[in-house]
């Protein structure tokens, strides 16, 4: 835009931001049952509307992707109208629940599958570590590999021979190198194709849940390397995973999916803020599967989360005292049983945990009651674990999935209470009671 005025001429340039990922419309179907890739009369169902000019009559039909419903239909869309663009440089995390369609739309954008419907452009070449091994040849040396991967990206041999040195030492290998890589560790397979998917320069880099197999010093390593190929070589990342922390460190830029459908795609703190919100069960009682469990030596059945005067509590203000109970059935008589219960925050950062004293326990059913009435803790979602142990070694029972705590915004107004800002652990601060049921 050009602008002028009586005493001097400014002149504004707005320069369009380069688009290197361009996806318009995206779906993908798949067929559910034994054969996965169809019938013959479907096929040829197909073929005969496509002679015709009609569209694909399958394409009409399908359920949303719930993993956790019954499907009505013998098709389901992993994925249904996706749009979005990513720019140059910029390192985008996707996160969503299990079956949300992540590694699907992965799997899309590094053509190892093609989609149903819509398009996909891309700016540049694409590297892709979605599953150890991927691209690998198990005969091959490290090296060999490491030649043959850069051969798929397009990398002459000259080029891969000068990153070489770079590739091996990032990865920690360099005993093992000259060895097939049949014989390395899911650990050492993630840390050799990660080296070469980073070292070999490819326009875009497409990472999956992969590195949570390797230990935490590479994954540190390797997210440092992600933020350096973005910031120094104007490369794009995209970055599925799990772990809201990382997610949250590596990408200012997030989107979410939902049963196979966009949810939203902004600032990362505001999209996991959103996946926290669908995520938490706002229920204040938890009921747990007891089939398999009553084979064990104690199980739980049952945790209630309640305030002190044995009210069911939902969301509890800032600053109101609460209890939880748990249930549980001990089958056969148990010496130096311990129950406890931990608290993390919704990025799986312990905060704090108390344990009941070792005791000795008869046959039965019995109900620990773990009282919080001194710390006053922060707004937000807090998850919660239960264990069982026979002493401080053998673990009988351990539930740590979605099981949450929600503390409102509202202020509960209390004296002699202790502020807890989530930096610290606390440890046995809950008055635990155990009674026999």
């Amino acid at each position: 835009m050009i602008r002028f005025n009586k005493f001097k001429c400014l002149i504004y340039l707005e320069l369009e931001k380069e688009i290197i990922i361009k996806i318009h419309n995206i779906s993908k179907q798949y067929r559910l049952g034994q054969i996965g890739t169809g019938a013959l009369r479907h096929d040829l169902n197909r073929w005969w509307c496509k002679i015709q000019g009609k569209e694909d009559p399958y394409l009409k039909i399908g359920d949303t992707n719930d993993r956790s419903t019954k499907a009505t239909s013998n098709y389901v869309w992993a994925l249904k109208n996706i749009n979005f663009e990513v720019e140059r440089g910029e390192i985008v995390g996707i996160i969503g629940k299990n079956g949300a369609g992540k590694s699907t739309l992965l799997k899309l954008l590094s053509r190892v599958t093609s989609p149903t419907t819509g398009e996909i452009n891309f700016g540049g070449r694409v590297a892709s570590l979605l599953e150890v091994g991927t691209g690998f040849h198990g005969e091959m040396t490290g090296r060999e590999n490491i030649y043959l991967n850069g051969a798929i990206l397009g990398m002459t041999k000259k080029e891969i021979t000068s990153k070489i040195d770079e590739i091996i030492d990032f990865s920690g290998c360099e005993r093992y190198i000259d060895t097939p890589v049949k014989r390395y560790s899911s650990g050492m397979y993630v840390r050799l194709a990660f080296a070469v998917a980073a070292f070999l320069e490819p326009e875009i880099l497409i990472v999956d849940e992969v590195l949570a197999v390797g230990d935490a010093e590479f994954q540190k390593k390797a997210v440092g390397k992600m933020q350096d190929i973005s910031r120094e070589g104007g490369r794009t990342v995209l970055f599925v995973s799990h772990n809201m922390a990382v997610i949250q460190k590596l990408c200012p830029t997030t989107i979410l999916l939902s049963n196979g459908e966009f949810a939203m795609k902004g600032k990362t703190e505001d999209v996991i803020d959103l996946y926290l919100s669908q995520s938490v069960l706002n229920n204040s009682v938890y009921i747990f599967n007891t089939k398999v469990s009553a084979l064990k030596i104690a199980f739980v059945t049952k945790l209630s989360i309640l305030d002190l005067d044995d009210n069911l509590m939902s969301e509890i203000p800032i600053g109101k005292q609460w209890k939880v109970k748990i249930l549980f059935t001990i089958n056969e008589k148990a010496n130096n049983l311990i129950v406890g219960l931990g608290m993390t925050d919704m990025f799986d950062v312990p905060i704090r945990t108390t344990w009941t004293q070792p005791n000795n326990y008869e046959p039965g059913n019995y109900c620990a009651t773990f009282i919080e009435d001194k710390i006053k803790f922060n707004q937000g979602q807090y998850k919660l674990i239960i264990g069982i142990s026979k002493g401080a070694s053998q673990v009988i029972e351990y539930l740590d999935k979605d099981i949450f705590l929600t503390i409102s915004d509202a202020v509960y107004q209390q004296e002699n209470t202790i502020i807890n800002n989530k930096s610290g652990f606390i440890v046995d601060q809950m008055k635990v009671l155990i009674e026999q049921i």
